[in-house]
């Protein structure tokens, strides 16, 4: 691959992840309306609030951390999908790997932490503290679940872990051969988007919407278009993973649709957990069905 190739496809894997996103943002809000036996939204309205938000004359910054904040939490997501194949398109997912990704995916946490922590809101405060709380829950499991799909393929290169799964079909595909670590990563994907019923660190009847209180205008707009890349980047993860990749674009987008629409008509059902709650449910049975999963795998 020339570096012209190379350079096309590094801005292009960036804007179908938000592309796709947005459509995934529009499928949430539907499911979510046709649960509670509402309308829902227009086609476009994901487009329209990102829009609006970045229209808006007021921009109120409550420092440098506070615009650094929000360049990392989009900016980790759109390194993260350079480091995600999709069909067609590598990237530089051959010279990253799992191990790569696993790192470049916590710096949006961080990032809001960073940016949220210098508005000096209690709510805001209390939002992160949850969330890196969630973070510190889920990725135990999702740590385990990578190290067992790393040890059965013997690799981190996604491209190749695909490719593995894709030479022998339906049969050799992760969510076959490693059920109990596909039904751990299923629980850490859902607690990684952080819905319900994991939105602990959202919380708007409780504090406020918590990060996001103090955002407004092109900041808000930011962490709209971050919601866009971490529902694809989950999606795309765990379809590589488990699912077999994709074959053809056809494949790919029926595979992380799916992906996403699944746990979410789920979620929807269910109220949302405390701290404790959350921390308890990730560190038992998730962790417990990984660890059988990766004693089998080895």
């Amino acid at each position: 691959m020339s570096i012209t190739e190379l350079l096309l496809e590094l801005v292009l894997m960036p804007i179908v992840a938000f592309v796709i996103g947005l459509f995934m943002v529009l499928m949430m809000r539907r499911i979510g309306a046709r649960l509670q036996r509402r309308v829902g939204p227009p086609v476009f309205q994901p487009l329209y609030d990102i829009v609006k938000l970045y229209g808006k004359r007021t921009q109120v910054s409550h420092g440098l951390m506070h615009d650094i904040g929000i360049v990392m939490a989009v900016g980790g997501y759109v390194a993260a999908e350079t480091l995600l194949p999709m069909p067609g398109m590598n990237g530089i997912a051959e010279k990253g790997g799992l191990i790569a990704l696993l790192y470049v995916i916590m710096i949006p946490s961080l990032g809001l932490a960073l940016g949220v922590g210098q508005c000096a809101n209690p709510n805001g405060s209390i939002g992160i503290s949850r969330a890196l709380t969630a973070m510190l829950a889920y990725d135990i499991p999702f740590v385990i679940v990578i190290f067992g799909v790393a040890w059965h393929f013997g690799t981190t290169n996604l491209v190749e872990i695909i490719a593995l799964q894709q030479a022998g079909g339906i049969a050799t595909w992760g969510a076959v051969e490693m059920p109990l670590l596909a039904i751990a990563g299923l629980f850490g994907m859902q607690a990684m988007l952080g819905k319900q019923p994991f939105e602990i660190y959202v919380a708007p009847a409780e504090i406020a919407t918590g990060p996001m209180v103090e955002m407004g205008g092109k900041y808000l707009g930011g962490l709209f278009v971050m919601q866009c890349f971490q529902l694809y980047t989950a999606a795309v993860l765990y379809v590589t993973l488990f699912l077999g990749g994709g074959e053809n674009w056809l494949f790919f987008l029926i595979k992380i649709f799916a992906v996403v629409a699944i746990p979410m008509s789920i979620a929807f059902l269910f109220p949302r957990y405390r701290t404790e709650d959350l921390v308890g449910l990730l560190w038992k049975w998730p962790v417990m069905a990984a660890l059988i999963g990766v004693a089998l795998v080895m």
